[in-house]
């Protein structure tokens, strides 16, 4: 078994958008209740988090911006973009969303845990240097790994975004950068409308972009296949000093924004194969942060399936059936847009 650090604070449950938004607290409650329960609880252990100071929060940030969302601070409502809103504690939870994402890097990297898991929001991913958007107020991920490069000396940072949607913000923070890959799988088109195949990055950070843009309905075994034949390949050639994931769990079949049909044995196989990556590649320094996923059962499980893999218990509650898990190993289904991200990614990797 690994040691395996889970990141929660109630103050995250104080973030409410517009009412009936579907970013609510709710997605975080259903979690955190399953994590109460004794044969789950006593199997993590559970750090104290500090808020990101607005220093930190400047490493992927304009301060304007910072002090944009900052200006939400005790106001009941207010409106940072069409689709994202802050509440009364909003600025305070967002500090302590990259803030966890900030000490869960800390920690592994020390060594004082082996991987752990960010069950944090807002959710971070959309969020531009200068701007708020797509439910997101600070790119909680991108800060996570401006820190660990430009403050713990880390010369490379593999992240990895699952989410249903692509991770726009964190995209363009390393765009010119080779000391971040950015790895995405997510439906296109559809919200924001980047993430093209030929987005590869610019300068320095060309070919250190690699987006698979994917057509609705791809299950667990289409993202078991893209991660065995894309991903990793490229993650072993890169080495990087750690892996950070934008885990959404909007791809699940019954997602009401999503078009994808992941299973909770999907989101376990693809942990399953970054553990083993980061195993190989970085001494198991992996560290999973939420990003969106709308359907409280897909949310639960999925997080549940994700922290048994992370952990290695194979009597933790929420771990998938070794055969389901084999199942994804040993399908091949035929995708052309293997063929596809392979032809341009070989520029620059060997494929």
């Amino acid at each position: 078994m690994r040691k395996t650090a889970i990141f929660k604070d109630e103050l995250f449950l104080q973030h409410i958008p517009d009412f009936n938004h579907v970013e609510s607290p709710d997605r975080l409650r259903v979690i955190y209740e399953q994590l109460e329960q004794p044969e789950i609880q006593n199997r993590f252990v559970y750090p104290s988090i500090e808020p990101a100071s607005q220093e930190i929060l400047a490493l992927n940030h304009s301060m304007d911006h910072i002090m944009r969302v900052a200006g939400t601070a005790g106001k009941t409502f207010s409106s940072l973009d069409p689709d994202t809103q802050a509440s009364a504690q909003s600025y305070d939870a967002a500090c302590l969303a990259a803030g966890a994402v900030v000490k869960g890097v800390e920690m592994i990297n020390a060594g004082e845990v082996d991987n752990g898991f960010a069950l944090v929001r807002p959710p971070g991913h959309h969020a531009e240097t200068d701007r708020a958007m797509g439910f997101c107020l600070f790119n909680n991920i991108g800060v996570g790994a401006h820190y660990a490069v430009e403050h713990l000396g880390l010369e490379r940072v593999l992240v990895i975004d699952w989410d249903l949607h692509h991770g726009n913000g964190t995209q363009h923070s390393f765009y010119d950068s080779s000391q971040v890959l950015y790895f995405s799988t997510h439906s296109y088109p559809y919200y924001p409308g980047s993430g093209g195949l030929n987005e590869v990055g610019v300068g320095d950070g060309e070919g250190y972009t690699i987006n698979v843009p994917l057509s609705g309905g791809q299950d667990d075994r289409a993202f078991g296949l893209i991660f065995r034949e894309i991903l990793v390949p490229i993650a072993r050639q890169y080495n990087p000093d750690i892996i950070l994931v934008s885990a959404g769990f909007d791809t699940f079949y019954a997602d009401p924004l999503g078009t994808m049909a992941v299973t909770e044995q999907g989101f376990a196989y693809m942990t399953r194969v970054l553990v083993d990556l980061a195993g190989e590649v970085c001494d198991g320094r992996l560290l999973v942060a939420l990003e969106g996923g709308y359907n409280l059962q897909g949310l639960r499980d999925g997080a549940l399936a994700v922290l048994a893999e992370l952990a290695g218990d194979p009597e933790c509650p929420g771990k998938v059936d070794e055969e389901n898990l084999k199942a994804i190993d040993d399908a091949a289904p035929g995708m052309t847009i293997v063929d596809e991200v392979r032809s341009i990614a070989k520029r620059y990797w060997n494929m």
